[in-house]
């Protein structure tokens, strides 16, 4: 089995989840005696960037060239990704469910003629067929996946896959890239945002607030924690849907999900939706005032009480801790 990995690169640097994802490729392509490779697309990606995967056992790795990939076109890059694993026989294409990735996946299964498998949270390998498990109904129940012949492109969600080290020489080629006659939109730049804060879907420490911070003003002290920790601030749906908070935060089905080691939710009830996009963190502190709240249903610690008091004392011991 040939399984191909996209590497997505942003403002010149490797995303961690595509690191992510090329682990656990690796390992399905181990299990099978299959082979792994990497894939980079664009105009401006160095050799020794494409040489990176060989932290996580990527053997080989290819960079997709054309002077239309300058700039990122999810029809044309789907275009590019498509040929260039039909023409090298591979039989699987894995993404990381980053924005990019979640954006580009379905299109690229759907020009490689294959099944798609979105936002996925485990991967196996049983009696020589590839599994995937995926939450659906907002997380209230999972559901397994098995496809025909080992033909699929997936996505896998961000900060579930551990990045496994083992390390190996990897080599690079470059291709031409082969596009098809697409109609697209194309990016021409990114704006970013004057937050100072890291993005909630890369941060390993996120502190959220929901309808019991009360207002924006507020959200202040849930950022000089976040600052404090050298991590992000979250939102509820509620809190964004109130223009407290821009979306940008937002943790949940309709935000972005995530899996860092420690979260923290202040005055957030606990919404299905919510829970969707938080539940697999590694350790859940949950601060309400309500002790019959959902969200302590998921916590790994509970603190029943007014995060008022509670936020700022815990601001005080950070700051006591990093003397």
């Amino acid at each position: 089995m040939k399984i191909l990995t996209y590497f997505e690169v942003k403002d010149g640097e490797i995303k961690k989840a595509s690191f992510e994802t090329a682990s656990k490729a690796a390992e399905i392509a181990e299990k099978l005696n299959g082979e792994a490779c990497a894939l980079f697309v664009g105009e401006n990606i160095s050799e020794e960037m494409a040489k990176s995967p060989s932290r996580v056992n990527i053997k080989k790795s290819y960079i997709l060239k054309n002077e239309s990939l300058k700039t990122f076109s999810n029809s044309i890059y789907a275009s590019a990704i498509s040929n260039f694993a039909k023409e090298r026989e591979f039989d699987a294409i894995l993404f990381p469910a980053t924005s990019t990735g979640k954006d580009l996946a379905p299109i690229v299964s759907a020009y490689f003629d294959v099944p798609y498998i979105s936002d996925v949270i485990k991967v196996d390998v049983e009696n020589g067929d590839v599994t995937f498990v995926k939450p659906i109904f907002s997380g209230k129940a999972m559901k397994k996946i098995s496809v025909e012949e080992n033909c699929f492109v997936a996505s896998l969600r961000v900060n579930v896959f551990p990045v496994i080290e083992k390390h190996c020489e990897t080599l690079v080629e470059s291709v031409e890239a082969k596009l098809d006659d697409v109609k697209s939109s194309k990016v021409t730049g990114y704006e970013k945002g004057s937050s100072e804060l890291l993005d909630v879907a890369e941060a390993d420490i996120i502190i959220s607030g929901g309808r019991g911070m009360k207002g924006p003003e507020n959200f202040e002290m849930l950022a000089e924690v976040a600052k404090l920790f050298g991590g992000a601030m979250g939102a509820s749906r509620a809190a964004v849907d109130a223009g407290w908070v821009p979306h940008s935060h937002q943790v949940g089905q309709t935000g972005k999900v995530v899996s860092p080691s420690l979260y923290i939710a202040c005055g957030i009830s606990g919404a299905i939706q919510h829970l969707a996009g938080m539940s697999s963190s590694k350790v859940i502190v949950a601060i309400n005032k309500d002790k019959d709240a959902p969200i302590f249903n998921v916590a790994t610690y509970g603190i029943v009480g007014d995060l008022f008091e509670i936020v700022p004392l815990l601001k005080e011991e950070i700051k006591s801790l990093k003397g």
